[in-house]
């Protein structure tokens, strides 16, 4: 970990699963199946249900740095694929399924979800779609909340950044959506989504928050606040919950993006002790960038807003690598990050899912293309084992 005091800048990780039959590729609605056998392990997974009855979520221990959050991945997708191996199912990690409809799936039942439905209506009955989550530790204190807000701050910047080398979604309904993060578009139908605006302090997040929940906009059956941008304070941990990402299909692609995170947050702070800062942009030039992160992913351009200018996402890349490099010894993760590199190489989980498609025939073969990808999803969600 950093050699500098506190905050501790502990990890954690969430992922969330396509359930998957084998015969047909399709989502199959198993969780209670799930639970019920987690339930019965001397050492259990402590698996989550999601909206989707075709969804499995697990969630990593705090980890202490990267190499803990790669033994914990491993983990969690090794039991959970042993799990649905024993009940003639398969486990696979991307953002949207190829084909499936969310018309057809079935809902987990529960107040918090019946109070969802009755809220978003047909919104949420369509959020078919799978994400990871990335938590970096801050601490419970006053300080270190109100730092919290200034790193959330700045850290949006990042954000379309690591959207890009993160898209694992170019599917939605069987075809090409165009798109590399289409589970972005699904997603920002919700209300208070996408990228956040800025605070003055933590005082004025928590006033915020009370706001919306005294007007009623968090529900009364589940009151824990409904916020859900891209970069978060979490509502119950202390931690800084990023939540941009695409589910990762590798686990190298995962590590790296969690690394990532943490090293933003490290080098944000850093600067911020040596009296510097990162540059705050405004709501709208960020928007932008994401459009074009999840349009283009690492295919793409990123507008320089100080240049006034249009860069290509690899160069990008090269600079933020050189704007990380002083923090990454000290948290032991530069071959972590530096594997940005290698995506850069052999293209996101979005780029090799357009290309299995498209090797294997593409719409004028679009059943056993779909097909192709949904088998490739499954055995790159156990690579790195």
């Amino acid at each position: 970990m950093m050699s500098s005091p506190a905050p501790p800048l502990t990890l954690g990780v969430e992922e969330e699963y396509q359930i998957i039959e084998p015969d047909t590729r399709n989502l199959y609605s198993y969780i209670s199946e799930f639970l019920s056998q987690d339930e019965q392990r001397s050492a259990r997974l402590e698996l989550r249900p999601e909206l989707m009855q075709s969804q499995v979520e697990v969630n990593s221990h705090v980890c202490r740095n990267i190499k803990e959050v790669r033994q914990e991945v491993i983990r969690l997708r090794r039991e959970v694929c042993s799990m649905a191996d024993s009940n003639g199912l398969l486990i696979a990690a991307a953002s949207t399924h190829p084909f499936a409809k969310w018309e057809e799936q079935s809902i987990t039942e529960g107040a918090r979800y019946r109070e969802l439905l009755d809220d978003m209506q047909r919104v949420a009955r369509g959020l078919l779609i799978f994400g990871m989550h990335v938590h970096v530790g801050f601490g419970s204190d006053s300080e270190s909340k109100n730092l919290m807000i200034e790193i959330m701050n700045q850290a949006r910047y990042f954000i379309p950044h690591l959207l890009a080398l993160s898209t694992s979604s170019p599917f939605w309904h069987g075809y090409n959506s165009g798109l590399k993060s289409y589970r972005s578009v699904v997603f920002e139908m919700l209300p208070r989504t996408g990228i956040p605006h800025s605070f003055r302090s933590w005082a004025e997040y928590q006033a915020y928050e009370k706001t919306l929940g005294k007007v009623g906009s968090f529900g009364k059956k589940d009151p824990v606040a409904k916020i859900w941008w891209d970069i978060r304070p979490h509502p119950t941990f202390d931690t800084l919950e990023f939540r941009i990402a695409d589910i990762c299909t590798k686990v190298d692609e995962c590590i790296c993006i969690a690394a990532l995170f943490q090293a933003i947050c490290a080098k944000l702070i850093k600067l911020r002790r040596n009296n510097l800062s990162w540059r705050r942009y405004r709501h709208m030039h960020i928007t932008e960038n994401k459009w074009r992160a999840l349009r283009y992913g690492i295919d793409g351009e990123l507008i320089d807003f100080g240049r006034g200018e249009s860069v290509p996402f690899h160069f990008l890349m090269e600079e933020l690598l050189e704007l990380l490099d002083d923090v990454l010894d000290d948290l032991g993760s530069r071959q972590e990050v530096e594997y940005l590199r290698t995506i850069l190489i052999e293209g996101t989980s979005a780029d090799r899912q357009i290309k299995v498609y498209n090797n294997h025939g593409g719409d004028d073969n679009r059943r056993e293309a779909l097909y192709a990808v949904v088998d490739s999803l499954v055995s790159e969600t156990k690579e790195g084992w």
